[in-house]
Formats: C-alpha cells, structure tokens, sequence
C-alpha cells in the first residue's frame, strides 16, 4: 500500500472529465467533499483519508465538477437538474465495485442522500456535517452561497463571510461555474429519509449547525447513530477526531 494517493479521470453523463483519487487498499470506501473543496482538501490533507486507508480498506475520492481537479465548465446546458447525481451515476458504476460503502461531508453528504435517493445502494453510510434542513429546505442554504458569490470579488475583512469567501478564493473556484452548480441542486423529499434502511454514522462538530440539526437527521433515519466531535462546520473536518470516528465506524 503506497501512502501517495493515485489519480485518474473518468467521464461524467456528458463527457465532463472528473477526477478520481485512490489511496489504500480493500474494500472501497466512496467519498464525497464538501461544497468548494475538493478530495485533496477534505480528505487527504488533515489524513481522513490515510485512517480510512490504514484501516484496511481503500479510499475512493472523488473531485465533483466545478472542484479539484475536475474540470468547470461554464455553460447553461452543463448544469441540467442534478447534475452531480448523473456525473456520480456515470463515474461510479464505471469504478466496477460492488460492495462499497460511502462517506459525505456537508454538500457531499447532500449528494450522497441524493443518489440513495435515485437507487445507489452502498452498503453503509457516513454523512459529515449535514441536517435535516439542508437536505428538505435547500432553498435558503442555497441563496446563501448565492450571495456570497455576489460578493466574490468585492468582498473585504469584516464581511460576515469573508473567511468562507477567502476560502473559495484560495481553492480558485470558478464563481460562474459553482453559481450554475449551486441552481442545479435540487431539494430532496422527507419521505425518502425513511429509504436510507442502511447502517448509518452521523458525524458533525459540536459547533455546526450550518446545514440544520445533526440530532434531527440521525433521528429521521432508521438506522443512525450521531457522533458529535470538537469543532464548527470549516474546523471539524480538519480535526483528527473527523477522521477517527469515521475509520472507527468502518471498521467496527
């Protein structure tokens, strides 16, 4: 097993080429980032990846478009309705696994519960940083980003989202691209939480309620179990504890 993540690129419904990254080696573990991020950025940098790895199983990351390495583009009919869900509905019957179990952070938590929601069936889940709000109710959380993409390139210290601004900035996200992504994402139905019938981990920092009540969604599904870590929404995920819990879970 090589401590050094391996790249390669398949194609979403369209063509549009995605980014897949792998690092360990055993059974796969599909994981999906957080909004403006990246797999580099959520799970190889602060080591999620490499506990996944260590604890048997391999890590399987995948870069949505508009992020990482996956490419961005920029027009209107690039973005039909969840778009996401078909790139993921190309990509990964196209990794040929067949148990695989999937993790989410934040808006990959969002797509993860989508794509359940569409008849992927991983065997079990892990959503990071998500509540019930931001799956039933995307319309407000949406507009928020919406707004923050306004203020893009205007925006200076003391904005109440500067730090969320400068982050995008740093990750060179293409605004026009992720605004397009952003109105593609479509709300899911309360009813179909009662589908999500696999072992699931519900993992948030204790400081996070950015995306609704971590409690309400491991209620609201059948078969849940809730984590609460040190952290907010941007510092969870960095923490040792996020990825801990995550193996953990894995591995028991």
């Amino acid at each position: 097993m090589t401590n050094a993540p391996t790249t390669d690129f398949l194609s979403g419904h369209d063509g549009t080429s995605i980014a897949i990254h792998r690092l360990g080696a055993g059974r796969p573990v599909v994981m999906l980032h957080g909004l403006a991020s990246s797999a580099q950025m959520n799970w190889i940098r602060y080591g999620a990846a490499q506990r996944i790895a260590d604890a048997g199983f391999e890590a399987i990351m995948i870069d949505q478009r508009v992020h990482g390495q996956s490419a961005a583009p920029q027009g209107e009919g690039d973005y039909p309705p969840d778009v996401m869900a078909l790139d993921m509905e190309a990509v990964i019957p196209a990794l040929g696994l067949r148990a695989f179990d999937l993790i989410g952070y934040s808006m990959g938590s969002r797509l993860s519960v989508k794509l359940i929601e569409r008849g992927l069936a991983p065997e079990r889940l892990i959503l990071g940083g998500m509540g019930v709000e931001s799956l039933t109710n995307w319309q407000p959380r949406r507009d928020h980003f919406l707004g923050i993409l306004d203020r893009f390139d205007s925006a200076e210290r003391g904005d109440p989202d500067f730090l969320a601004i400068s982050f995008m900035r740093s990750m060179k996200v293409d605004p026009v691209a992720l605004r397009r992504l952003l109105l593609s994402m479509i709300d899911i139905a309360e009813t179909a939480l009662a589908t999500i019938t696999m072992p699931t981990l519900v993992v948030c920092g204790e400081k996070d309620d950015d995306n609704g009540s971590a409690e309400a969604l491991a209620a609201a599904l059948p078969d849940a179990s809730l984590r609460i870590i040190p952290g907010n929404h941007m510092s969870a995920i960095t923490l040792p504890e996020f990825g801990a819990a995550m193996a953990d879970y894995l591995a028991a």
